[in-house]
Formats: structure tokens, C-alpha cells, sequence
């Protein structure tokens, strides 16, 4: 089989992208479930140190990542399998809730469909390799991260450290970077930001991001190797000015509001993991 979709590229490209909407349609439930998840646990320790116990009148629902069955937040219609096909559902179902007609956010099939595309796409560039693989899974983690962050303005470790500790021991084998350059990249990523950041406070009195930007810049310079820092840092602030400009612009964003820096490092950590290279010859080829 491996032989098979190496040899016929459109066969592995298609089948990447139907794995990956696949993949994306879990992913929605991460981005919405996993934050809960969270402040449910966060919850239960503040009661557990303060002495709180839940009483009868305070049922407990399971939650995790499986249970319970997607439902509709406004009437409680419990999805059906049919009507969680990713993208052909919400197309079908028009945006709406087969139950009471509510909208559906057009963000679940956009998430579906960034996955697939960009899967298929490092694919078609890669073949069907394990750098490819491996791209692919760092992919779909900074998808994750982004859109949480953009929710909620948390990148969760439970993500950003297993990012970090993948990045160093694929690199053991040199699959990127040689592992010496991995490890000084991910000390790097974590030292640049935690310096901005300490800076900053000292300034102004404020903070200006959180820990996890520098757990995730870590990770990155894990994949990368320290030489991909510095375009990470120049691209995301280029990403973060144009966004937050045009938000304002169009009125989607008060200029005194926060905007979360994680989003911003993630599309650049990768454009410079699948890009990097050819930007940097490009640009040393001008002098």
C-alpha cells in the first residue's frame, strides 16, 4: 500500500484529503471541548483545595473528548452521523440546525477544510514521506492551538509540550534539523519570548503574552532548529500588524482589546517549516 501511494501521487493526495476533513471534523471538537475541559478541571481542584464538595443537586456530567455525542447548543439535537460529514453536512443542512434552524458557524467547515487542503497540499510538494507525515501532524496541531488561542486566549501545554518533546525526538534521527540545533532552537524559542515578555512587564507594568507563546515558539525552534527563529519572530509580527489592522478597519476589534500572539506564530512557524528555506536564499540572493 505504502508502495502504491508513493508511486501514484494523486492517489495519496486524494486520500489524504478525505482522511484529513476527517481529521478536521475532530479537530472542531477539540477546539470547543478541550478549553472546557479545562476550566472543569481547573474547578474541581479550587473546590477540592477549599474543601467544596458536590452535593446531589450538583450532577456531574461526563465530559471529555468522546462523550457526550455532539448536540446542537441551542435545542440539545443530538447530531447524527449523517449530518457530521465534513463540509457536505453543513452544505446540505444549508448552515443550519436540523433540529431548530439555528445557524451553524461557517467556522467548522473552514477548519474541515484547512485541514484537508493543507494536508493534501504538503502531500503533493512531499510525496508521501514521513517529513510529510510529520508536517502534516504539526499541522493540525497548530490549527488547534491557533483557534483555541483565538477563543480563548490560552495555548493548552497539553498540546504545546507533546509538540515540543515530537520535535526534539524526530530530530534525534536528523529528520529536520541535526538534534544539537534542535535543542538550542527550542531553548532559544523559549528564552527570546520570556525576555519580551519580563522586558515588557518591567516597562509598563502589564503583561504582554503568556507563557504559552513562549511553549509554542519552543516547539518550533524543536522542529525548525534555532535558524528558523528569527524569520518566525520577523513573519508573525508582519502576520500580527496586517490582522490587526484590518480588524480594526473593518470594525471587528476595538484597538484597545488584546489580540492573541499565538495565531500569529503558528501560520509563521509554518511558513517557515515548509517555506523557510526558499525565503531565506531568496532573500540572502538580493546582497
Amino acid at each position: 500500500m505504502i508502495e502504491l501511494l508513493q508511486a501514484e501521487p494523486y492517489i495519496a493526495v486524494f486520500g489524504t484529503l478525505v482522511f484529513a476533513l476527517l481529521v478536521g471534523s475532530f479537530m472542531n471538537v477539540v477546539i470547543f471541548r478541550l478549553p472546557v475541559m479545562m476550566q472543569r478541571e481547573w474547578d474541581a481542584y479550587v473546590k477540592a483545595e477549599s474543601g467544596a464538595t458536590h452535593t446531589e443537586d450538583e450532577p456531574q456530567e461526563r465530559f471529555n473528548l468522546m462523550t457526550p455525542r455532539s448536540r446542537c447548543g441551542n435545542c440539545g439535537h443530538q447530531i447524527r452521523w449523517y449530518e457530521n460529514i465534513p463540509v457536505i453536512s453543513w452544505l446540505i443542512l444549508r448552515g443550519r440546525c436540523s433540529g431548530c434552524g439555528t445557524g451553524i458557524s461557517f467556522r467548522y467547515p473552514f477548519v474541515e477544510l484547512l485541514t484537508g487542503v493543507a494536508s493534501a497540499w504538503l502531500v503533493w510538494q512531499f510525496g508521501f514521506t514521513l517529513e510529510a507525515g510529520l508536517l502534516i501532524a504539526l499541522t493540525w496541531a497548530l490549527i488547534v492551538l491557533t483557534f483555541i488561542d483565538l477563543d480563548h486566549h490560552l495555548l493548552p501545554d497539553s498540546i504545546t509540550l507533546p509538540l515540543l518533546w515530537l520535535g526534539l525526538l524526530i530530530n534525534t534521527q536528523g529528520v529536520f534539523v541535526p538534534l544539537q540545533e534542535a535543542v538550542f532552537g527550542a531553548a532559544a524559542g523559549y528564552l527570546v519570548l520570556w525576555s519580551v515578555y519580563w522586558a515588557f512587564k518591567l516597562l509598563t507594568g502589564k503583561e504582554g503574552m503568556g507563557y504559552g507563546d513562549f511553549k509554542l515558539l519552543a516547539a518550533l525552534g524543536a522542529w525548525g532548529g534555532y535558524q528558523i527563529l528569527p524569520l518566525v519572530i520577523l513573519l508573525s509580527s508582519v502576520v500580527g500588524v496586517v490582522l490587526a489592522f484590518a480588524l480594526i478597519a473593518f470594525r471587528r476589534h476595538q484597538a484597545q482589546n488584546p489580540l492573541p500572539f499565538g495565531p500569529y506564530l503558528a501560520i509563521a512557524g509554518w511558513i517557515a517549516m515548509v517555506w523557510g528555506d526558499s525565503i531565506m536564499s531568496a532573500y540572502l540572493g538580493n546582497f
